[in-house]
């Protein structure tokens, strides 16, 4: 069953709903929504792209975004993106707002000049849309608490087959202990 929703940009308003999300999906001890609240000031080569669904009434329903990283390529460092996280009130789970928010990612993933979008998660639930293993591009996990099925990606316009390497973390996933499947 699906539910009525549209997806738009963060706005400044929507910082205590989106982190509201985050701990009903995460929950309440999970440091996501500082995750959240330090990617949004991050000063990167490419700028963290943050988006919401919300229901005809306004209500936030999920949120999706996705920040700098580095491919660690044999010849060059690469820019990439990455996403996470992907939050959806429990409410409104399993009726296309996850897959809704995806979609509109890769989408707006594929307006910059970054080549690949990456994340670390459940193959079942982003291979079927649109995630391949990373492995199988040359790519490697930047820690060994992600299992090497988790990190996939997505190939962007810009993306050349020599982009292979290690993706590289920002510090603050680091600081925050987000890096690695719970």
């Amino acid at each position: 069953m699906s539910t009525a929703f549209t997806l738009r940009p963060e706005q400044p308003g929507d910082t205590g709903a989106i982190a509201k999300i985050h701990q009903e999906a995460f929950g309440p001890d999970a440091p996501i929504p500082a995750l959240v609240e330090r990617l949004r000031s991050l000063k990167a080569p490419l700028p963290s792209l943050s988006f919401v669904a919300q229901d005809p009434s306004g209500n936030a329903l999920g949120h999706i975004m996705m920040s700098h990283g580095w491919l660690d390529a044999p010849g060059r460092i690469v820019d990439v993106l990455v996403l996470s996280p992907l939050g959806v009130a429990p409410a409104a789970q399993r009726k296309g707002v996850g897959t809704a928010l995806v979609a509109h990612a890769i989408q707006e993933a594929g307006r910059t000049t970054a080549p690949i979008l990456l994340l670390e998660g459940n193959p079942a639930f982003y291979g079927p849309r649109g995630f391949a293993p990373s492995g199988a591009y040359g790519i490697r996990r930047p820690s060994l608490r992600i299992p090497e099925r988790a990190l996939q990606m997505v190939r962007l316009p810009s993306y050349t087959p020599e982009m292979t390497g290690t993706l590289v973390y920002r510090e603050l996933w680091w600081d925050l202990d987000c890096v690695g499947l719970r």
